[in-house]
């Protein structure tokens, strides 16, 4: 049995418990891919990180990225917040700014901001999805225009909706959206609507409860994918503040902007549980 240090760190927000907890296990014990699996279920959050030796120069570090089923080739939240732990662990260090993570996707750079941190996103692609109506039956609400399915690493079906009530309001059939997302193979189903709050310029919501996570409090990815919807019909490309999370009792906030054709995801993290696992 070997003992690990991990971190549990709260993401997209300065105030613990409000974003979305993430578990970095911080020491690469030889662990192996089955039992990296079973740290992921036991936890029992939407994501669970592995921070290991970098395979290439180029990169300050190496995660693995679970979910309670299956492992990503990335992921947003996890990506800050256990850049987060690496950094506050002086595992590695920012050199001019910045840390290049190594993960399924790539090697990837984030931006060292004060305490925020700044992801640079996979390229995104899309596909069409024709099916509005099932959709619409499935989430209980009329879309708001066209959704596409967005790839960015996780592939989520984006839907746009009339207004951030609208978002808050929907209580999608998640066995529908389950079976969705196996057939069409994506994480799940992304919402987001226009905000009044004065704060904000879009709520979001992300399910995917194919992956045992019927709403994901904050969901990284699944922003990445509407700044990536929004990007291609033209829309807020000077960048915004999202939130999502308050029908789950959170308030995360997630910042976009753009730098010519790439993405860049912001966030704040905080740690709120330090100690050993026993694996």
């Amino acid at each position: 049995m070997s003992t690990v240090h991990f971190k549990q760190v709260d993401v997209f927000t300065q105030v613990p418990f409000r974003g979305n907890p993430v578990a970095v296990v911080l020491e690469d014990k030889g662990l192996s891919t089955e039992a990296m699996q079973r740290v992921a279920a036991w936890t029992n959050l939407s994501e669970t990180t592995f921070v290991l030796p970098p395979s290439s120069p180029a990169a300050d570090y190496r995660l693995r990225i679970f979910t309670p089923r299956m492992e990503l080739p990335f992921a947003g939240h996890p990506t800050i917040g256990s850049a987060h732990a690496v950094l506050e662990a002086g595992i590695a260090r920012a050199k001019g700014g910045k840390l290049r993570q190594e993960c399924g996707a790539g090697i990837l750079d984030l931006q060292v901001e004060g305490e925020k941190l700044w992801l640079d996103s996979p390229k995104a692609t899309e596909t069409v999805f024709a099916e509005t109506s099932d959709l619409e039956r499935m989430l209980g609400a009329k879309l708001k225009g066209a959704p596409l399915i967005m790839n960015v690493g996780p592939r989520w079906l984006i839907a746009e909706l009339g207004d951030a009530a609208t978002v808050g309001a929907i209580g999608p059939d998640m066995a529908a959206v389950a079976a969705l997302s196996v057939r069409l193979e994506i994480g799940g189903v992304t919402v987001f609507g226009a905000a009044s709050d004065g704060r904000s310029a879009i709520h979001v919501r992300s399910f995917a409860p194919a992956h045992g996570i019927p709403e994901d409090p904050v969901c990284g990815s699944g922003n990445i994918s509407v700044a990536a919807f929004l990007k291609r019909a033209g829309r807020l490309s000077d960048g915004y503040l999202a939130r999502q999370g308050m029908q789950l009792g959170r308030d995360g906030e997630v910042s976009i902007r753009f730098d010519g054709d790439k993405i860049l995801l912001g966030g704040s993290a905080v740690t709120c549980i330090e100690g050993t696992l026993r694996i």
